[in-house]
């Protein structure tokens, strides 16, 4: 299938490893110019190389922080007129509600809705006047499905994610679409992480953590990061052009609710 982005280009958050390399890798096989982006300057030289070497498009790297204003505008000036913007944050550490402190909870507004919605403000008008824009969300499953350890996510998830569908209406005529992405156990370092936290959490073994992640998928498996970078390139894509405004989740089937 052709998805007809080749000579396009994107902005990816956190894209120097796991779900943002994941959809920046499947971006960049469909001839897509990714920027990629990260913390560790270390991880985003690797993987722009990775990139490089294998795919029909081609990377670029920056090192920064995009909570930080000064880290946002470093990221639109490298790319001021991208045609793709993939917003991504890694996730708070979980915790239930009341071992959250109070300072926990602007870090986590300004990380996980804040940022993405001030990136989002700062490339729209452009995707506007090109008459195309595809801007993808990386949230969680948390958004529809929270958990008692995860308020955290879901919270500042949720505004993001209502936020988003309030723009979503009004630019759709412009041929910009805006969707969202809610992963739940595609196997990246974060589920390890998550795993540990778990473990720690009931006294269990690692071991016996990672088995309840698989058994808590439908699927009786965790998902493939290849399998969530497939998905986001075909949103981004002309043929995903009148889905907007969407929650998708990729969850080996276990999201409980009818809608």
């Amino acid at each position: 299938m052709d998805l007809k982005l080749q000579g396009r280009s994107a902005i990816v958050c956190g894209s120097s490893r796991g779900l943002g390399k994941a959809c920046a890798e499947a971006l960049a096989r469909e001839g897509v110019t990714v920027l990629i982006t990260g913390r560790n300057e270390a991880d985003v030289v690797r993987t722009v190389a990775e990139i490089n070497g294998f795919a029909p498009g081609s990377a670029t790297g920056l090192a920064c922080d995009v909570t930080s204003p000064e880290g946002r505008h470093a990221l639109v000036e490298a790319n001021p007129d991208p045609d793709i913007l993939v917003n991504n944050s890694a996730g708070p550490s979980p915790r239930q509600f009341l071992d959250t402190q109070d300072e926990d909870w602007p870090v986590a507004l300004e990380k996980n809705m804040i940022a993405p919605l001030l990136l989002t403000k700062a490339v729209l008008p452009g995707m506007i006047g090109r008459r195309f824009g595809r801007i993808i969300n990386i949230t969680s499953a948390m958004v529809t499905t929270p958990r008692p350890h995860m308020s955290l996510s879901s919270a500042p998830r949720a505004g993001l994610t209502a936020a988003m569908k309030a723009i979503s209406l009004d630019v759709a005529r412009y041929n910009v679409t805006i969707n969202n992405m809610l992963p739940e156990r595609i196997d990246t370092d974060r589920q390890i992480f998550m795993a540990k936290a778990q473990a720690q959490r009931e006294n269990i073994t690692f071991e016996a953590a990672r088995e309840k992640q698989v058994q808590s998928i439908a699927a009786r498996r965790l998902g493939r990061p290849e399998e969530f970078g497939a998905t986001c390139a075909f949103l981004c894509s002309d043929l995903a052009g009148f889905m907007s405004g969407q929650n998708l989740h990729l969850d080996g089937g276990s999201y409980p609710s009818l809608v």
